[in-house]
């Protein structure tokens, strides 16, 4: 894991103690680097690489500007984001920030505790260059130069000479759970594909979106036709021959802002959709769920056979008139943690009440998992209280025919077997004699 480095100037031993102090509140998996004047700053940054740099306008041996001006002139650190923290609300801080570059300032008069708030806001709104980008391009010589650019800020950078072998690459990151961040390439490229077609399968062959995987171009030149047929094959953006530094990386970081605002807002969307599919009370899955993905799961080639249990506390009614109902609560709570928890591969699913449902894949005998998991729950003892479970079974395979609803009701029918027969047991309802026959067996 990359941890956030974070270098502090200032100097005053107080200052500096109370803005790390902010800081650890904050922020995670950061290291913070104190030093008390420019110049200790300036021989840490010649070796070092800092995600962000916070300075006292004034500092001991040189002005906070004049720094960042040296900052700006460095190596390593030549496009780390610099907050100048200052009382002064002089104009000149604007009219000289920029040149000086200076990303941003802070108004110490506020507190150092919103100063925390602040770094944290700012390093959300800008985030790092962080990501993994496929580099496609044909020179030896300019992929060279670019590597170095792109290597230099700590990026993930695949180089592949050719469209086919990018497609290829976008393939199996796809296949792997790798999928790449970003892709540059050079529109012209030797060899049947050019940079426009590879273009063009990402986004319609691939179906991805400008958001999912942006597309820098590089060309030879920035004449409107060019700049038409880059858009036009899907291009988020481009950049021409000889590369300026300085343009290149401020495009990579943009379209880097923009994928990973997509994977946050994608990350979100699947969250909200996991919370509405998910039993609030004990983690398992809700009705809908099952609803919406059990009749697929049993008909799937690939998870057929499906064992389907159905999964109910005995004499759960007592336990909320006798011991009160977050009591009961508790008990569900575990039954919910303890069922994830044995069946990782199945549908779990809180069915009503007390009563859940297991749609259990590639288990053609789904007895000896029923057993083990029964045998468990008397094990349980949720806040010291005595449970136990009745499990209705029934298998796909036996009824080939049947859909979601059918084989619910023939795992209800065990169970009421189970019920019948005493409790705390397993029951299977399977084919009898003939097909118009069945016989449940505990």
């Amino acid at each position: 894991m990359h941890h956030k480095r974070i270098m502090v100037v200032d100097g005053s031993t107080l200052s500096r103690e109370l803005i790390i102090r902010q800081l650890e509140d904050v922020l995670e998996d950061h290291e913070v680097t104190a030093c008390q004047n420019a110049h200790e700053a300036l021989d840490r940054l010649a070796d070092e690489q800092y995600d962000l740099i916070t300075s006292a306008v004034v500092l001991p041996d040189m002005d906070g500007l004049m720094l960042c001006q040296h900052i700006r002139q460095s190596q390593n650190n030549h496009f780390t984001p610099v907050i100048v923290i200052s009382g002064d609300d002089d104009s000149r801080l604007l009219k000289e920030g920029f040149a000086a570059g200076v990303t941003d300032y802070f108004d110490k008069s506020l507190g150092y505790r919103a100063l925390g708030t602040f770094i944290k806001d700012f390093q959300e709104r800008n985030s790092g260059l962080v990501g993994r980008v496929l580099f496609v391009e044909d020179s030896t010589t300019a992929a060279t130069l670019t590597m170095r650019m792109l290597d230099k800020q700590g990026l993930q950078v695949v180089h592949t000479k050719t469209a086919e072998e990018a497609i290829e690459l976008l393939d199996k990151a796809s296949a792997n759970g790798e999928d790449f961040d970003m892709v540059i390439t050079d529109f012209h490229l030797k060899g049947e594909m050019t940079g426009g077609d590879l273009l063009h399968t990402v986004r319609v062959k691939r179906h991805c979106s400008q958001q999912e995987l942006p597309v820098l171009v590089i060309t030879g030149n920035d004449d409107p036709q060019t700049q038409v047929e880059v858009f036009h094959a899907g291009g988020n953006d481009y950049v021409t021959k000889p590369l300026v530094e300085e343009i290149l990386m401020a495009r990579v970081r943009s379209l880097l802002l923009i994928k990973h605002q997509f994977n946050a807002l994608k990350h979100q969307a699947d969250e909200m959709r996991r919370v509405a599919t998910t039993d609030g009370l004990t983690g398992v899955r809700n009705r809908l769920y099952m609803l919406d993905r059990g009749d697929a799961m049993i008909s799937d080639a690939g998870q057929v056979p499906v064992a389907v249990f159905i999964i109910d506390l005995d004499h759960f009614k007592q336990i909320n008139d006798g011991l009160g109902h977050l009591i009961g609560d508790h008990v569900l709570v575990a039954m919910g943690k303890l069922i994830n928890e044995t069946f990782p591969d199945g549908l779990n699913v809180r069915f009503g009440g007390e009563e859940f449902v297991v749609l259990l894949p590639h288990t053609a005998d789904g007895r000896q998992r029923a057993e083990a998991f029964r045998a468990a729950v008397e094990q349980l003892k949720p806040q010291g209280v005595d449970i136990s479970c009745s499990i209705g079974l029934t298998h796909s395979h036996d009824y080939p025919e049947a859909d979601l609803n059918t084989l619910l009701g023939l795992a209800d029918k065990a169970l009421y077997a189970a019920k019948d027969a005493g409790r705390n047991r397993v029951c299977v309802t399977a084919p009898g004699a003939n097909s118009a026959q069945e016989q449940r067996v505990c």
